[in-house]
């Protein structure tokens, strides 16, 4: 990346910043001025390169820049900081700022470019989540969507990561999990494997099937994938909270798997007695039978100061805080 890409009609004194969150169902872009102030938001479709390729994240990325920036014209980019699903490796890291590079040399964006190499970040997802979900460059971020992943970072710049392994071999605590859980559970109930459990009927109802056995044509004939199965995690919950001992149980050891993987990444970058904060992400955390509690309770066992906390920023805010605090701005605590 070259060290200075100047339009030349430059004549704007705000250290204007883009802040972009990619994932595989959407990108966000956020526009921010120099104090964090959000200016423009905008939206397009995935962006993980992993799955859908280079060219397509790089127009998506492009075209929620175009939306973030419709209200302000020719507004002068002085740094962007872009977090993308699947970036996990140094190589990774490579192949995204040369996307990020195309931007600007070949995509005709309705913006100029004030861009210096140090205000360019190309990091994961889950740090931009951190950052973003605290307002912080340090803590733990514990996320619990369709997959599972905790990541950390402390004020000395260590960081940590576990989970994140994918759906076939991770993914404890999850949506997706849970609801494989709750189909299992059903099913064993059905053949009288297992014990009896609202969550059948739960599943007939919710899916409007006749018999447990159209089951098999749900899942495996429409190619149901990850997603779809994950979004079946609440009728979990549901159960759980009409007092099912078995979605009870489910959820429980969802919450043991969650804060195991939180005090893992904590242990590695907080002593028991600092005080921190975790901040928890994800549809799991809309627990109507109190999943959240339990973990909060559990966590404190081993780390009394802690605080979780829920987002107070989505994670495209992460990434433009993280572009102006290389820009020198200060606008992260430790």
């Amino acid at each position: 990346m070259s060290e200075l890409v100047r339009d030349p009609e430059f004549n704007d004194s705000t250290d204007w910043v883009l802040g972009i969150d990619g994932g595989g169902t959407k990108t966000v872009c956020l526009v921010m001025d120099e104090t964090g102030t959000i200016a423009g938001r905008g939206e397009a479709g995935p962006s993980n390169y992993q799955t859908i390729g280079l060219a397509a994240a790089g127009k998506s990325i492009s075209q929620a820049i175009a939306s973030a920036v419709n209200a302000l014209p020719g507004i002068e980019i002085a740094g962007i900081g872009v977090g993308l699903a699947g970036v996990g490796r140094p190589t990774d890291v490579q192949v995204v700022q040369g996307l990020v590079a195309g931007l600007y040399q070949e995509g005709p964006l309705p913006i100029r470019w004030n861009l210096h190499s140090e205000g360019v970040v190309v990091t994961h997802d889950c740090e931009i989540a951190l950052v973003g979900g605290t307002g912080s460059a340090s803590g733990v971020a514990i996320v619990a969507g369709t997959g599972s992943i905790a990541y950390g970072c402390n004020s000395q710049g260590e960081s940590k990561r576990a989970g994140g392994w994918g759906y076939r071999f991770g993914d404890e605590g999850s949506g997706y999990q849970i609801a494989i859980a709750g189909l299992k559970a059903a099913v064993r109930s059905h053949d009288g494997r297992g014990p009896k459990t609202l969550l059948r009927d739960s599943f007939l109802d919710y899916l409007n099937l006749n018999q447990l056995e159209d089951l098999i044509e749900v899942i495996y004939r429409r190619g149901w994938g990850v997603t779809e199965i994950a979004a079946l995690s609440p009728l979990v919950d549901r159960a759980a909270a009409a007092g099912d001992a078995i979605a009870t149980q489910i959820l429980e050891d969802a919450a043991t798997e969650l804060v195991l993987m939180t005090q893992t990444v904590a242990s590695a970058l907080f002593t028991p007695d600092q005080a921190f904060e975790v901040v928890t992400i994800g549809g799991v955390w809309r627990s109507v039978c109190h999943l959240g509690d339990r973990f909060r309770d559990s966590l404190c066992t081993q780390f009394p100061a802690v605080q979780v906390i829920s987002p107070r920023h989505e994670p495209a805010y992460g990434a433009g805080l993280l572009a102006l605090e290389r820009l020198g701005k200060g606008v992260l605590s430790l």
